[in-house]
């Protein structure tokens, strides 16, 4: 590391950048910006790892899960989207209650420790069909977690049934809630999300559903959609509110870089950005991030491969065993289009890549390491 900070061929502003990290101390976000403007891939990767490895040692942890997608109709019409439909459109579901706990059943004797829903929002259902959804779940298999519903999908269902936010989050805990995922974040910067998801909820709306849930007891992830037209300082602004939040609450588990795919939406024209700049995000995010416990690399969007890469930029969570159960980045282009892994191809892909697998809980709760 010392021939690192003191080494000649480093600009003076990534060698002071350099000695920072090193020392562990926090990135301001002129920092963090001219991390993704100037610092080589080689550097990154050094800082990424210097930093999951302090926080994480070799560990890369994923989990036993799967999704339910109860439906893609949606009343918004997010231009990045490639998933959602209308009421009687070509390609809309809206599975019943019957039919989400008839998937559920499947995984009655399975060694499942999360369930995670997301879908549409659906303009008919509010927070009490969704509440009892997750309560009768719960009959089914007692133990599970549930890690349910965007702030986007929460806003909804609660302003429908007439609730305050605090009360809406506090009745679906009542009802089993355990935890929320990190969608509907996209891009917080006003002028970027107003030309890519203007319906949707703001960005004040997204992080005040996020820090009233952690004042109550849900934690959550977070998300960042990145590669479509948003730029180096929009990112930078978007880890610096997620870091603040962090600061105040301490209730985020992880933060998850979400790469927009291109097929079948209405960005579809610019392109994808390239397997360096998912690298590039992911090293800068666990960097400026010195208060986010993980990062991880959803690997149902990237691909196997690129995920195994991304354990060298920063990367210690790879999500889960999935068992085909989501549609959302199979129907936008990715790579798996029946996105499934077993324990033991999860165990190989992290040894393989020279780390030390570990099955956790979705709190982070070890259940096992995987040592050879």
């Amino acid at each position: 590391m010392k021939r690192i900070i003191q080494s000649t061929d480093l600009p003076d502003n990534l060698k002071t950048i350099a000695n920072k990290v090193f020392r562990q101390e926090r990135l301001n976000d002129k920092e963090g910006l001219c991390l993704f403007e100037e610092a080589g891939l080689g550097l990154l990767g050094v800082l990424a790892s210097f930093t999951r490895e302090k926080k994480n040692g070799n560990f890369v942890y994923f989990n036993r899960n799967f999704h339910i997608e109860p439906t893609n109709i949606c009343i918004y019409n997010c231009r990045f989207c490639s998933y959602s439909r209308k009421i009687n459109e070509k390609g809309a579901w809206e599975y019943s209650i019957d039919d989400i706990l008839s998937k559920v059943a499947e995984f009655k004797n399975k060694p499942v420790t999360e369930i995670h829903i997301v879908g549409g929002v659906h303009p008919n259902r509010d927070l009490h069909y969704y509440g009892n959804m997750i309560k009768k779940i719960k009959e089914i298999l007692p133990q599970i977690h549930v890690k349910a519903f965007t702030a986007v999908e929460l806003e909804f269902m609660i302003k429908k049934s007439r609730m305050t936010l605090d009360e809406g989050l506090k009745k679906l805990k009542e009802y089993g809630l355990d935890s929320i995922p990190g969608g509907g974040a996209e891009i917080f910067r006003e002028a970027i999300r107003k030309q890519i998801c203007d319906e949707k909820s703001s960005t004040l709306e997204w992080l005040k559903i996020h820090e009233t849930a952690h004042n109550i007891g849900i934690p959550s992830n977070a998300t960042m959609l990145y590669g479509h037209i948003e730029n180096y300082s929009d990112r930078i602004d978007h880890l610096s509110r997620l870091r603040k939040l962090q600061d105040k609450t301490g209730g985020f588990n992880t933060f998850i870089p979400l790469k927009y795919r291109m097929a079948n939406n209405k960005l579809s024209d610019i392109g994808e950005v390239t397997t360096i700049e998912d690298m590039r995000n992911f090293a800068v995010s666990r960097i400026y991030l010195d208060n986010f416990p993980h990062i991880k690399s959803y690997w149902p969007m990237i691909g196997k491969e690129t995920t195994q890469l991304s354990l060298s930029f920063g990367v210690d969570d790879i999500d889960g065993t999935i068992d085909d159960t989501t549609k959302i980045y199979s129907m936008a282009g990715a790579d798996d289009k029946k996105p499934t892994l077993s324990t033991n191809q999860l165990v190989q892909l992290i040894s393989d890549a020279r780390r030390t697998p570990v099955e956790r809980d979705t709190l982070y709760n070890i259940i096992r390491e995987y040592r050879e």
